[in-house]
């Protein structure tokens, strides 16, 4: 368990300081900025490489909602559940805390701003709505889990799982950022609230009941379809 729980920290951390990394140190460079596109392709490269590093240690969920679809799947078991959710969480801390450190030695630096966290209302890149954030992030979440449950079923092709799951978490990103800046994670959400300036804590709670609803409900579809 030991090495299934370093397995997910890492693997966490490294989602969040490449994803959000890419969003808050790359996104916005004038003339050579990566923009949203590049945010994207960044957050399915994480979990792509790190599933093929350490998923077979863990599993590669690296996200507090997957382990709960998982499990809902018949793929985890509930017992684990839990340690899996804070070595996840601590994981996505202690990427943001790198990430803060490395944004508080830029020039000029007056505080983290957004610091690619999620929100909806005046939080939401566009400006979209609490229900556009509630109903984005659960439909995307559900996408992510059938994706991830039919990526590795046994009718499956072996060992293309990673990049199939990378690649949806990528058009997730493509689909979703202008609206809630994508979650589909709680853990990621969480680590980078702690250091944002603005409503991102106040409003980290949908980015918790969004993602895992949104995950039960993709589980609950892939069983119903009895494919595994």
């Amino acid at each position: 368990m030991s090495s299934k729980l370093l397995a997910e920290f890492f693997g966490t951390f490294w989602l969040v300081l490449g994803g959000c990394g890419s969003a808050v140190l790359a996104a916005g460079v004038a003339d050579v900025g990566i923009g949203w596109l590049g945010v994207s392709f960044a957050f399915g490269l994480t979990v792509l490489t790190m599933a093929y590093a350490v998923g077979h240690i863990s599993g590669g969920h690296f996200n507090p909602a997957v382990s709960l679809g998982l499990m809902i799947g018949g793929r985890f078991d509930a017992k684990d559940l839990i340690p899996y959710w804070i070595a996840q969480v601590i994981g996505a801390v202690a990427a943001a805390a790198v990430l803060y450190l490395i944004v508080s030695g830029a020039p000029g630096f007056e505080g983290a701003g957004g610091f690619a966290s999620n929100g909806y209302g005046e939080a939401s890149p566009e400006g979209y709505s609490m229900l556009s954030a509630l109903v984005i992030e659960i439909v995307m979440t559900a996408f992510f889990l059938i994706i991830i449950l039919g990526a590795t079923s046994n009718f499956a092709p072996e060992g293309f799982a990673p990049i199939a799951i990378g690649l949806g978490l990528t058009l997730i990103h493509l689909i979703s950022i202008p609206v809630t800046n994508t979650s589909v994670n709680p853990a990621r959400s969480t680590g980078v609230a702690l250091f944002a300036d603005g409503p991102a804590m106040a409003q980290l709670w949908l980015f918790w009941v969004a993602p895992l609803i949104g995950a039960a409900i993709g589980a609950l579809i892939w069983k119903a379809m009895g494919d595994d």
